[in-house]
C-alpha cells in the first residue's frame, strides 16, 4: 500500500473496528470521547469528509497514521507497517473516507459494522511454535512481561498476508484462531474471547492478553488459581454474559478509558459480584502500562495485587 492509500482509510471505520462510536454522529462529522484521556464532553472531532481528526481538549490532530501513533506510541515507521498489515490494498475501496454513508446514527453504525468484517486481511497460519525469536522476546522486554511466563501462554505464530510472511506472539482463542502481536502490528485470525477453564467459582475477566499476563508478572506466577476470560475485544464481552451467573466472584481488569469503564457498569447492573480491579492502575491506561511505567518506582503498591483474594 502507498502512504497515499492509507491516508485514504477511514478513520471513522479504524476506530469502529476498535469498538469505539461517536458519542454525537452528523452527517458530515463525528463527535467522540477521546480516546488518550477523560473526556466527559467528546471532544475529539473526526471529519468524515476530509478524513482527519482533531483533539479541542489537546489541540492535536492529524491523519490516522498520526492517530494510530498516538494511540498505539508507535513511530511513523512503526503506525505505517501496523496499518499496512492491517489492511489489504485490494479492500482499499471499501473503507475509503468517501465511501462512508450519511444519515443518523443508527444507520450509520449499523453500516460500518457491517464492513469492518471486510477490513481484516486474510491472515494465514503458517506454523506455531515455542518463541524464540529476538524481536519478539525484545517486544515482550518492552511491555514488561516475563518471558517465561509468556512461553507458557502464548507462541511464536508465522503467518502471511497478501502472501507476505510476518511473524508475532500469538494468543489462542477458544474458536482456534490466534491474537497477533508485535511490535509493528496488533490483529487477529480470527475473533473470539479465550477462556481458562479450572472449574472455579471465581472468575477474572481481562480486556486483552497482555494485561493477562501482566498480572502473572506483577505476581511472579505462571496461572491464576481461578478461572480466566479473556475477552481478547470488549465487542466479545455478550459473549460471556450467561456464563458469569455461575461464579460467587467476578473480578474484572479493564482499560482506564470510556469504553472500558461503560463494560464494568454494564456488568454491575447485570451482576452483584463484580469487582472493579482497574482502581490499582488508576493513573494508567491499562494494567501493562502500569507494569511498563509504575511497577519499578512503586513496587510496593503493585504487591497490593497480590491481596485482591484471587488465590481461591
Amino acid at each position: 500500500m502507498t502512504l497515499h492509500e492509507i491516508k485514504q482509510i477511514s478513520i471513522q471505520q479504524y476506530l469502529t473496528g476498535l469498538g469505539i462510536y461517536p458519542a454525537k454522529d452528523y452527517s458530515h462529522y463525528g463527535m467522540y470521547h477521546s480516546p488518550f484521556r477523560e473526556d466527559q464532553d467528546a471532544s475529539m472531532k473526526v471529519d468524515y469528509s476530509k478524513n482527519l481528526w482533531i483533539d479541542y481538549g489537546t489541540s492535536e490532530g492529524g491523519t490516522l497514521i498520526d492517530l494510530v501513533m498516538k494511540m498505539e506510541h508507535l513511530s511513523l515507521h512503526e503506525a505505517i507497517s501496523m496499518l499496512e498489515q492491517k489492511y489489504c490494498r485490494t479492500d482499499i475501496g471499501m473503507y475509503q473516507s468517501n465511501n462512508i454513508p450519511a444519515g443518523n446514527f443508527s444507520f450509520h453504525r449499523e453500516k460500518a459494522e457491517s464492513k469492518i468484517k471486510t477490513l481484516e486481511p486474510s491472515i494465514t497460519i503458517l506454523k506455531a511454535q515455542p518463541i524464540s525469536n529476538p524481536a519478539l522476546i525484545d517486544y515482550l522486554n518492552e511491555r514488561r512481561i516475563n518471558i517465561n511466563i509468556a512461553r507458557i501462554h502464548c507462541q511464536e505464530v508465522h503467518y502471511s498476508v497478501n502472501d507476505k510472511p510476518y511473524y508475532a506472539v500469538g494468543f489462542k482463542n477458544d474458536k482456534g484462531g490466534y491474537e497477533l502481536r508485535s511490535k509493528y502490528f496488533k490483529g487477529c485470525s480470527s475473533k473470539d474471547i479465550t477462556s481458562l477453564k479450572q472449574n472455579k467459582n471465581h472468575c477474572v475477566l481481562f480486556e486483552g492478553f497482555m494485561d493477562y499476563l501482566s498480572l502473572l508478572t506483577i505476581q511472579k506466577q505462571q496461572n491464576v488459581p481461578v478461572d480466566v476470560i479473556v475477552l481478547n475485544s470488549l465487542t466479545n464481552l455478550p459473549k460471556v454474559n450467561s456464563s458469569l451467573t455461575a461464579y460467587k466472584g467476578i473480578w474484572t481488569f479493564f482499560d482506564n478509558d470510556q469504553a472500558g469503564k461503560k463494560a464494568v457498569q454494564e456488568l454491575k447492573s447485570t451482576y452483584s459480584t463484580i469487582n472493579d480491579l482497574s482502581y490499582f492502575y488508576s493513573g494508567s491506561k491499562d494494567l501493562n502500562e502500569y507494569l511498563c511505567h509504575k511497577v519499578k518506582p512503586q513496587m510496593k503498591q503493585a504487591q497490593k495485587l497480590k491481596r485482591t483474594g484471587l488465590k481461591r
